[in-house]
C-alpha cells in the first residue's frame, strides 16, 4: 500500500473541505458542517481537523463576518482563536499578548455557545484555554455561582484538582466526548509540568470513568508524554519503556474492549491518531497479530505521531515514514490467526 500521511484518513468529504479552505474558500466547509449536524463526535473531530489543516485562518473570520449568526461559522472562529492563544503562549509571546489572545478566544467561545447551546465544541475550547497560565475559573462563565469547590470532583478515585465544571459541561452535552477528555489530560500535563497527574487521569477513565470506549486509548497517550519526557533526548532505556506489562495491559485492553468490537465497515470513521498509537503500542510490546488487524484498519493512512518522535528519540537515520513502512510490512507479512 502507498502511504498517505494525513490525520483526515478516509473522510473524503473532510479532505475536500480542507482543499477548498486552502484555496481561500469556505463554502465546502459550511456545507460539510451543515451535513454533519448534531453528530457531536463527528462535529468535534471534523472541526478540530479543519482548524489545524486549513492553512490561512483568516478565511474563518471572513465567513464569520459574512454570516455572523451562523453557529458553524462562530464555532470555527472560536476554534481558530483558541488555537492562536495556545500557540502564542507556547512560542513565548509576551504575557499581555497571550492574555489578549485568550480574552478574544473566550469571547468567541461564549458567542458560539450562545448560538448553539447544545454543541459541546465551545466548551471543549474553553477547557483547552485552561492550559494557559491564568486562573482556570476565568474561562467558566458560571464560576461565581458554582460554589467554593469549583475545582474538585466528588469522586474518591479522582483526587486531582482541575477545571472539572467545564469537563462536566462537555459531558452534559456529549457524554464521553473524545477531545474534551484529551483536553483534560493535557491540562494536567501542561499545568503541572509532570505527566503523573495526566497518567492518573487516564487510568481513572479506564476503570469506569468513561462511557466512550475510544477513551481506553488515553493511557497510551499519557505513556507517550512520559516517554517524551524521559527519552525524547535519546537517553537510554527507550526501547525497554514499551516492553513492559503496563504497556501490554493498556494496549490489549484498548484492543479488546474498543477496537475488536468495532465492525470493519466503521473503520474509516475511527480516529486515525488512535489507530496509530494503538498499532505502535501493540508492535512495541510484541502483540504483532493484534497490530496487524489495526494496520489493516488504517489502510494507507497514518499520522506522524507517535512514529516521528519514537524514530527521532532512537536516533534512527532513516525517515520515520520509511521506518513505519518497514514495521507495517513486517507485521502484515507474518501469519495472522483470526
Amino acid at each position: 500500500m502507498n502511504l498517505i500521511v494525513s490525520p483526515v484518513g478516509a473522510d473524503a468529504d473532510l479532505r475536500a473541505a480542507l482543499e477548498d479552505l486552502k484555496l481561500g474558500r469556505y463554502l465546502a466547509t459550511r456545507d460539510l458542517l451543515r451535513r454533519t449536524g448534531p453528530h457531536w463526535a463527528l462535529r468535534t473531530i471534523r472541526s478540530q481537523l479543519l482548524t489545524v489543516g486549513a492553512g490561512e485562518p483568516g478565511i474563518f473570520k471572513t465567513w464569520r463576518d459574512e454570516e455572523p449568526d451562523n453557529p458553524d461559522a462562530a464555532m470555527m472562529w472560536a476554534r481558530v482563536l483558541t488555537r492562536a492563544a495556545l500557540t502564542a503562549h507556547r512560542t513565548g509571546r509576551e504575557p499581555q499578548v497571550v492574555a489578549r489572545a485568550a480574552g478574544l478566544a473566550r469571547q468567541a467561545c461564549h458567542r458560539a455557545r450562545a448560538l448553539l447551546p447544545a454543541c459541546p465544541v465551545p466548551c471543549v475550547d474553553l477547557l483547552q484555554l485552561t492550559q494557559l497560565p491564568f486562573d482556570p475559573q476565568a474561562f467558566d462563565p458560571y464560576a461565581p455561582a458554582r460554589g467554593l469547590q469549583w475545582d474538585t470532583l466528588k469522586d474518591p478515585g479522582m483526587p486531582h484538582r482541575g477545571p472539572w465544571p467545564l469537563w462536566m459541561e462537555i459531558n452534559q452535552r456529549h457524554p464521553g466526548n473524545r477531545e474534551g477528555h484529551h483536553r483534560m489530560r493535557e491540562y494536567f500535563w501542561h499545568r503541572s509540568g509532570e505527566p503523573a497527574a495526566a497518567m492518573n487521569y487516564a487510568c481513572w477513565l479506564t476503570t469506569g470513568g468513561t462511557l466512550n470506549p475510544e477513551l481506553l486509548l488515553m493511557p497510551l497517550y499519557a505513556l507517550m508524554d512520559i516517554y517524551r519526557q524521559r527519552h525524547g533526548d535519546g537517553r537510554g532505556g527507550a526501547l525497554q519503556f514499551w516492553q513492559t506489562a503496563q504497556v501490554r495491559h493498556y494496549a490489549c485492553k484498548a484492543y479488546e474492549d474498543w477496537f475488536a468490537l468495532v465492525p470493519p465497515i466503521e473503520y474509516e470513521w475511527l480516529p486515525l491518531s488512535d489507530l496509530s498509537h494503538l498499532a505502535h503500542a501493540l508492535v512495541a510490546c510484541g502483540e504483532d497479530q493484534r497490530a496487524a488487524h489495526v494496520f489493516e484498519a488504517m489502510g494507507p493512512y497514518v499520522t506522524p505521531q507517535p512514529w516521528q518522535d519514537i524514530n527521532a528519540s532512537l536516533g534512527r537515520s532513516r525517515d520515520w515514514r520509511d521506518e513505519f513502512l518497514r514495521v507495517r510490512t513486517s507485521v502484515l507479512r507474518a501469519p495472522v490467526w483470526r
